[in-house]
């Protein structure tokens, strides 16, 4: 059975500027990840149907809504964007997508496994959609960074009820795996960084004339997101000598769960047993923090998250833990390493320090655009000296368009970000003609404090996680010997013998 892929409404009356139900640039943001949808599904056989309104001139409808979409006219036509991607186009009259049209038909015919349905606006015609899509027996998914609406707060609870009451599955953006460059540092191979028992154990096996084939298997001890696969898989390719050995791991960015198997290692026991500290300890940490990165940007259902928590750890770990934030799915991070990692560039704004050796947030914002290269975001932070809609608006005004965002970071002696302070700030700069001016948020933010401004409605472009990403706790991460010459053994409380996961690849 295939997916069937139900666009709700992309038409240009809902995401072109100059129409009465225009959803603004929040939703014009999800058509890049429609796109992607799209090009991704169709190439795995799934069918599209662009379900279209198409009103009557004198539709009830319109004693709620302004007239809009109306057959026949160029806003009931499909935004241009998607026109390349094949699909068959339904036009309705209704909330519902199934009431009078043939959509019902259609998917009896197709009887698909999955319905994915994306669009605007998220509270009303995907709601009523979903509704009606698992009413009718299907499993429903609903991407969060391809459905958007013109209020934010009925987006969120729409978002809210489409999982905890319809019980559609809300899936987080795609990520993208980086594929890093990791040079593994000759200590690790020496074994100076590991617990002394291991060169020590390694040495007398040597001098007995010991060195049995042996598996070790590594489980954890929680649920989480596994990441640091790419830096084991190096250390190990370059510590395990010739071809006599087998590593099984499960790709990075994997969910695990408690107790299942992430790494098997079969080798000769000499030529890794020094390495376990180090692979336990590379999991450990990078799966922590991937998947603290994870809880954040499935709270901000969509909305992008960066990692911004570089200055609350050692600077030797700063590039693994931002690379790990790109895996658990941040869309970027602050520092130049961990950019590099994860094959993107770094993003910031403007340190209070620039502002205020300047002695304004205008001159150092416009210093910042005179001096950096055009492909760095033009972003300033807006909370230093003057009020923020204040500094803001001027800002904006001195930019003359170039300005593509502004930072939020209210210190917690001055009341924190709040998500009616966002509301105001949007507010204004919509009044001074500022639409396309994004607004970040940052500052101790976790995802509690996310799912705060989420239900409240407040209008955030982009989320900014520090210490909640770079201060997770390590996940406890175990290893044991599970056969030794091909003879199954364990420790008391382990079962002996290879422990299945199909889930597992090979990958040295």
């Amino acid at each position: 059975m295939t997916k069937a892929i139900l666009v709700i409404d992309m038409l240009r009356g809902f995401l072109e500027e100059n129409h009465p139900l225009y959803c603004g640039p929040s939703a014009r943001s999800i058509i890049p990840n429609v796109q992607k949808l799209l090009k991704r599904e169709l190439g795995q056989g799934a069918r599209v149907f662009y379900l279209c309104d198409s009103h009557a001139p004198d539709d009830p409808e319109f004693q709620i809504f302004p007239p809009h979409c109306i057959e026949g006219t160029p806003e009931a036509e499909l935004i241009s964007e998607l026109r390349e991607y094949p699909g068959e186009i339904i036009r309705k009259r209704h909330f519902s997508a199934f009431y009078n049209t043939s959509l019902e038909e259609k998917l009896k015919e197709l009887n698909p496994a999955t319905v994915v349905i994306c669009g605007v606006c998220t509270d009303i015609c995907v709601l009523h959609t979903v509704a009606d899509t698992r009413n009718r027996g299907y499993q429903v998914e609903v991407p969060t960074d391809c459905v958007a609406s013109f209020n934010n707060k009925a987006h969120a609870f729409a978002l809210e009820h489409i999982e905890k009451v319809l019980g559609a599955k809300l899936v987080s953006p795609e990520i993208s795996v980086p594929k890093p460059e990791i040079d593994i540092p000759d200590a690790w191979l020496r074994g100076e960084t590991a617990d002394i028992y291991f060169p020590r154990t390694v040495e007398i096996l040597r001098k007995e004339g010991i060195n049995p084939v042996a598996t070790m298997e590594v489980f954890p001890r929680q649920n989480g997101l596994l990441c640091g696969v790419e830096e084991v898989k190096a250390l190990l390719k370059k510590g395990l000598p010739g071809n006599d050995h087998e590593v099984w791991i499960l790709p990075e960015g994997a969910p695990f769960t408690r107790k299942e198997v992430v790494l098997r290692i079969k080798a000769p026991y000499q030529s890794y047993g020094i390495y376990e500290t180090s692979y336990l300890g590379i999991l450990a940490h990078c799966s922590g923090w991937a998947t603290a990165a994870r809880e954040c940007v499935d709270a901000a259902r969509g909305i992008p998250i960066i990692s911004f928590g570089a200055r609350h750890i050692h600077p030797s770990v700063v590039g693994a833990m931002e690379y790990s934030a790109i895996v658990g799915g941040c869309t970027s991070c602050a520092s130049t390493v961990g950019a590099s990692l994860a094959g993107i560039k770094p993003t910031g704004t403007i340190p209070h320090a620039l502002i205020i050796i300047m002695g304004s947030t205008v001159q150092a914002t416009l210093a910042f655009d005179k001096h950096m290269p055009p492909d760095v975001p033009r972003l300033a932070l807006v909370d230093t000296f003057e009020d923020e809609v204040r500094e803001s608006i001027n800002v904006a005004k001195a930019m003359k368009g170039r300005l593509q965002g502004i930072r939020l970071d209210t210190p917690s002696e001055r009341g924190r970000v709040t998500a009616d302070l966002v509301k105001e700030v949007r507010a204004w700069l919509d009044l001074e003609e500022f639409r396309e001016v994004k607004i970040v948020v940052s500052g101790g933010l976790d995802p509690e404090r996310i799912r705060y401004f989420i239900s409240e409605g407040a209008p955030v472009d982009i989320f900014a996680v520090g210490s909640y990403i770079s201060g997770a706790s390590p996940i406890n991460f175990t290893a044991d010997l599970h056969e030794v010459d091909g003879k199954p053994v364990a420790k008391r409380g382990r079962t002996p013998g290879i422990t299945p996961n199909p889930k597992l690849m090979r990958v040295l």
